[in-house]
Formats: structure tokens, C-alpha cells, sequence
């Protein structure tokens, strides 16, 4: 089965999809056509793209294989986080110093843009503000409040650091021995929040088609991207499919992996239960590397993601599984049901650093890819830098593309069993923290 096949599948209970009715479908590209710029991609990045250069009047074509938003932007965890995947420390050692705070600082705007694009797109995406970082051992707790020390000492940015004895006003839950509280960040329903992008792109003049996988792509002055029942020529080409590009682009492949991720969902609880749980309904995950995340939602269910599978293969049992994760955070809720259980791929880096970049003698084709779980506010801002590159300022969108990136270890054969080899490791290292 391929990927995408079976990330729809593992789609199929989704939460999010049953809260957030399909909408009326954009048709398939057919026959030959002509824009300024060809995207691949109907998630996050490519919509955001979309708008932002139909705002700046280009001509805009955006080919999405199966739905839009069936990929990791419809169904991810919906938290939208500060700063990137990777420690700040391996952006400041590629960069240096400068650059690294032209990083963060716009990691920061991407959270901006993200508020100001659902307020004056009207998405009703039931966005709230506050985010939780939390620890599992007293370590972690420590190298927790360090890391917003040197948020605040380093960029200026100030977040409450929480003692162990605090937590109690803010999580329901034995489990942890500090915190970090961010009321910058904050949560939303990614699906619906990346329909109403599509809605705000389209009305701006964006061609969206559905259904239409990209089999062939051929660069040159005029790249051209054929599908099943048409083509499409652009000036310049956008490649934001992540790990779902399949053949297209080759040479980027080798430098992200697809990750498995799951999520469940429990059964509507009591609203004085919900409450209680993270009273202030932030975001919460923990700082393992291997880490769980979660969240009350606004129709009062517990949201918990944390199972992941490197191998590609989705664990067994998985709603019992991630129940018994969910109980473990949080007792009160034995014997309270999962409602839903699903999952899919996220690509991740080798050092969880985002990679974005430009393929081809003609320099045409801009790719963003290797979020590493981080993506749903900076995608947002990825596809701004993108359009502002194609409009000619690269500028910012190249203090990304400067980052270095390796292509994973053991080839196409062997590189998988040696990331679940990795990943045991630092499973391990977590537990010692």
C-alpha cells in the first residue's frame, strides 16, 4: 500500500474529520494549462503560498493528489508551538548568532501570521492561546526551565517557569516535575483551520484541483508537471508534498523519513471534568524526545497524542494502547472510552531542523519540507518566505535555505532499521533523565 493510501486509512477515525464536514470538492486539473507559479501540495505550506501570492497578483495553480488537508496539516496534533523542532543551539551553530535570532524571531511571526490570517479570513477553528511544556523526571524539569532561561536571556522571550509544587494549578496529573508556560502559543482544529486557508485562497483566485496526484515533473525555463488527466506549465514551481512527492523529487527524499504519529480522542466528558484537567485548556507535551502531547478540545474531550512508529507500521491494539497512555497522565480518566484513534506521517530530518530550498539549473523549483512534527505554525510563515522569494526577496526564505542538512544513513534499504535502532536509544535516554 502506498503511503498516502495508508495515511488515509489510518485517517478514517478521525476526529477531526468527523467534526469538520467535507466540503464541496475542487475539481481535477484537466488538459493543458498555464500559470506563474505550479504548487504540489494542498496542505498548510502550498495554501499558504497560494495566498499570499495571489495577494501579490500572480497567477496561481495548486495541484493537491487526494483531498485537501489529507496529509499531516488535516490531522496533527493542532498545537502551534515557539521556535522550531531542533534546539535553538544547532540553528546558532549553523548560523551564528545573528542569523539564529533572525530564526527565532521568525518563528515567533509565524505565530503572529497565524492569528492574523484567521482573523481576517474568519476561520472558525477554534484557536485558543497558551501552550504547557512539561516534565517527566526531575532532570527534565531542569533542562525545561533552563531552555526558557535562555528563551528569555538570549531573544527576549519570556515565558513562567513552573516548580514542581506549582503544577497543581495548572495539570491534573501526578506524572510531572516542572513546567513552562508559553501564552503565546496556543492550539486549534488543524483540519478546519487548513479548509478555511483553501476557502481564503480560492476567493483571492487560486486554481485549487483535488484529485490531481502529480506523476511526472519536468524541469527547465517552464517546468511542467503532468497528472493522469492534464499538465500544467508554470514560470516557477513550488514542491510542499513533504513525504508524499514520491519520484518527483529525488535528490530530496533521502533527507526526510516518514514518521508515524497517532492520536486519540476520548468520549465527551463532563465539563467540570475537562476543566480540572488543564484548567487553563492550553496545549500541553512533554520535553522527551520521544514525547506526548495534549489538549482538552472545545466539545470537552481529552485529545492525546504520543504513540509514534519508525518503522512505518501502525502499532496494534491502538486505541487500547494510547488509553493506557491517557490513564497514565491522567487516572481520573479509567474508564472513560476512545472515541477515535488515528494517525499518519509527519517527515522529520536527521537533525529536526526544516529544509527548505531551490532544485534545478533554473533555480524555478522551491521546495519546503522536514517540519519534524513542528510545522503547523511555521508552514504558515515557510509559505510567505516562499512568495516572497518568487517575487524577488529571497532574503529571508535563504536564512532558512542555509541550514545544512545529511541525507539518513543505510540507504533506501536499510535506513529505517537503523532509525528504530536510534530511536530505542533515545527512548532509553529518556527514562534515565
Amino acid at each position: 500500500m502506498a503511503l498516502l493510501d495508508t495515511d488515509l486509512s489510518l485517517a478514517r477515525n478521525s476526529y477531526y474529520a468527523a467534526t469538520s464536514p467535507r466540503e464541496p470538492a475542487f475539481a481535477p486539473l484537466q488538459g493543458d494549462a498555464r500559470c506563474d507559479v505550479a504548487i504540489v501540495g494542498g496542505g498548510l505550506s502550498g495554501l499558504a503560498a497560494a495566498l499570499d501570492l495571489r495577494q501579490r497578483g500572480f497567477d496561481v495553480a495548486l495541484l493537491e493528489a487526494r483531498e485537501i488537508g489529507s496529509g499531516a496539516s488535516g490531522r496533527n496534533g493542532g498545537q502551534a508551538i515557539h521556535g522550531l523542532a531542533c534546539d535553538q543551539e544547532l540553528i546558532e551553530f549553523q548560523l551564528g548568532a545573528t542569523d539564529a535570532r533572525l530564526v527565532w524571531d521568525m518563528s515567533i511571526e509565524a505565530l503572529d501570521l497565524l492569528r492574523e490570517r484567521i482573523k481576517e479570513h474568519a476561520i472558525a477553528c477554534e484557536w485558543r492561546d497558551g501552550w504547557l511544556g512539561v516534565a517527566r523526571t526531575p532532570g527534565k524539569a531542569r533542562e525545561l526551565l533552563r531552555s526558557g532561561e535562555r528563551a528569555e536571556k538570549r531573544y527576549g522571550y519570556r515565558m513562567q517557569g513552573l516548580a514542581a509544587g506549582e503544577l497543581g494549578h495548572w495539570i491534573a496529573s501526578p506524572e510531572f516535575h516542572g513546567g513552562l508556560y508559553d501564552p503565546r502559543s496556543g492550539h486549534l482544529h488543524p483540519l478546519k483551520y487548513t479548509r478555511g486557508l483553501a476557502r481564503a485562497a480560492a476567493a483571492a483566485g487560486a486554481r485549487l484541483h483535488e484529485g490531481s496526484e502529480v506523476l511526472v515533473l519536468e524541469q527547465g525555463t517552464q517546468p511542467i508537471l503532468r497528472t493522469a488527466r492534464g499538465s500544467l506549465r508554470a514560470s516557477q514551481v513550488l514542491l510542499a508534498g513533504n513525504v508524499y512527492l514520491g519520484a518527483l523529487a529525488p535528490q530530496l527524499a533521502p533527507r526526510i523519513m516518514p514518521v508515524g504519529t497517532y492520536i486519540a480522542c476520548s468520549e465527551v466528558l463532563p465539563e467540570a471534568l475537562a476543566d480540572s484537567l488543564i484548567p487553563s485548556r492550553s496545549a500541553v507535551c512533554d520535553n522527551n524526545f520521544v514525547l506526548d502531547y495534549f489538549r482538552t478540545t472545545d466539545d470537552n474531550r481529552m485529545l492525546y497524542g504520543g504513540r509514534v512508529s519508525y518503522s512505518t507500521r501502525t502499532p496494534g491494539r491502538l486505541a487500547e494502547s494510547m488509553r493506557q497512555r491517557m490513564v497514565l497522565t491522567f487516572p481520573q480518566l479509567e474508564g472513560r472510552h476512545i472515541e477515535y484513534a488515528w494517525g499518519g506521517f509527519v517527515d522529520i530530518t536527521m537533525n529536526r531542523a526544516p529544509d527548505f530550498g531551490r532544485l534545478g539549473e533554473q533555480r524555478n523549483i522551491y521546495y519546503l519540507q522536514g517540519y519534524s512534527g513542528h510545522g503547523l505554525a511555521l508552514s504558515g510563515l515557510a509559505g510567505r518566505l516562499v512568495a516572497e522569494a518568487m517575487a524577488g526577496d529571497a532574503s529571508r526564505f535563504d536564512v532558512f535555505a542555509q541550514l545544512g542538512h545529511r541525507n539518513f544513513p543505510g540507504g533506501t534499504r536499510l535506513r529505517t532499521p537503523a532509525l528504530v535502532l536510534g530511536m530505542a536509544w533515545y527512548r532509553l535516554r529518556d527514562m534515565l533523565a
